[in-house]
């Protein structure tokens, strides 16, 4: 069994997390976190944990973390750096769900998050936890930065179109949508619900965090720097992320069967018949990535559609899914769930 700890167990993609991991049967979660918490029954906190989780939540200064052999921090942005050396160094392995180690350029990311980064060096370690392009790497990997939820909906629909360097690169355009769940477990006026439901907008037009890193990704996949418009938008929605992906045609191919190639191996992407509609409740609770292709009236823009689960393959499924690689396990394991619905 491996030995689990999870920092920061109170969040939506802390339980996710806990929720995935207490039906995972290579499991033993060992700790779980919260300063604020400290002392409080995980079950009682999150009731659909009872039976499931026995743990109490124990603050990280005394908690047995150093004893584990993988540690995820399901934290904000800025505290994982602050640990990992530590954790590194006793012998454990790290996942961090949160942005510390996804982007290379320590003073782009600097630049993004507003902080100095406490250890640039661990960053050129990290190995970008996206299974669809690292996965040998992920495989040995000590440090993985959990990918982004809108960068795991955006970079599976293009990759495949750059790879295969039939579409414009310097013109790609990314018009994504988010549940609420994406802005966190916390109190601020625009999530509340009387201020989200019933409504639908735009917001970080002028840039995103999560720009430089599906750009680095896509960059690195292209061979030089990619042009990208990345716009998102808050949907009345709890889960669920909604990619619609525009990508000027510069080299005729079967698209579809470009994809179900690229994909046709990927037990968490599915490739639908060409022209269908992918849904966020058709991949609810699950670790799936739905996608496809259109081409309007034929002309020479191809239209992606990729929807996923933002607490999961956006967040806790993926990291479940790095984990199952980093420790030789089935990469399915603990993620079979079947999407709710409704």
């Amino acid at each position: 069994m491996i030995k689990v700890g999870v920092v920061g167990g109170t969040g939506y993609t802390g339980v996710e997390l806990l929720r995935l991991l207490a039906q995972h049967p290579d499991v033993e979660l060992t700790a779980i976190t919260s300063r604020g918490e400290a002392g409080t029954a995980v079950a009682d906190m999150f009731p659909s944990l009872r039976g499931h989780v026995s743990l109490k939540f124990t603050d990280p200064a005394s908690s047995p973390l150093a004893d584990c052999d993988l540690v995820f921090f399901a934290t904000p942005n800025g505290v994982a750096m602050q640990q990992a050396a530590d954790l590194l160094a006793a012998g454990v392995r790290v996942i961090d769900l949160a942005a510390d180690f996804r982007i290379k350029d320590v003073a782009e990311w600097e630049k993004w998050y507003s902080m100095t980064h406490a250890s640039p060096a661990l960053v050129a370690e990290a190995v970008y936890g996206l299974p669809e392009v690292n996965r040998e790497r992920i495989r040995s990997a000590r440090l993985v930065a959990n990918p982004g939820c809108y960068p795991t909906a955006t970079q599976l629909g293009f990759i495949p179109l750059i790879e295969a360097g039939c579409v414009d690169a310097a013109t790609l355009i990314a018009d994504v949508k988010s549940g609420v769940s994406g802005a966190g477990r916390k109190a601020e006026t625009h999530i509340l619900f009387s201020e989200a439901a019933d409504n639908f907008k735009a917001y970080g037009v002028a840039g995103h965090r999560h720009l430089p890193e599906i750009r680095q990704g896509l960059s690195a996949i292209h061979g030089q720097p990619v042009g990208l418009t990345f716009v998102p938008h808050l949907t009345p929605l709890i889960r669920g992320i909604h990619a619609t992906l525009y990508a000027r045609i510069t080299q005729e191919m079967d698209f579809q069967a470009l994809f179900e190639r690229r994909y046709g191996g990927e037990p968490f992407v599915d490739v639908l018949a060409p022209k269908s509609h992918p849904e966020t409740r058709s991949v609810r609770a699950s670790n799936i990535c739905r996608i496809a292709l259109h081409r309007p009236q034929g002309g020479d823009v191809l239209v992606v559609l990729s929807v996923i689960d933002n607490l999961v393959k956006g967040a806790a499924g993926q990291a479940v899914q790095n984990m199952n690689l980093m420790f030789g396990l089935d990469e399915c394991a603990g993620l079979a769930q079947i999407p709710v619905l409704p």
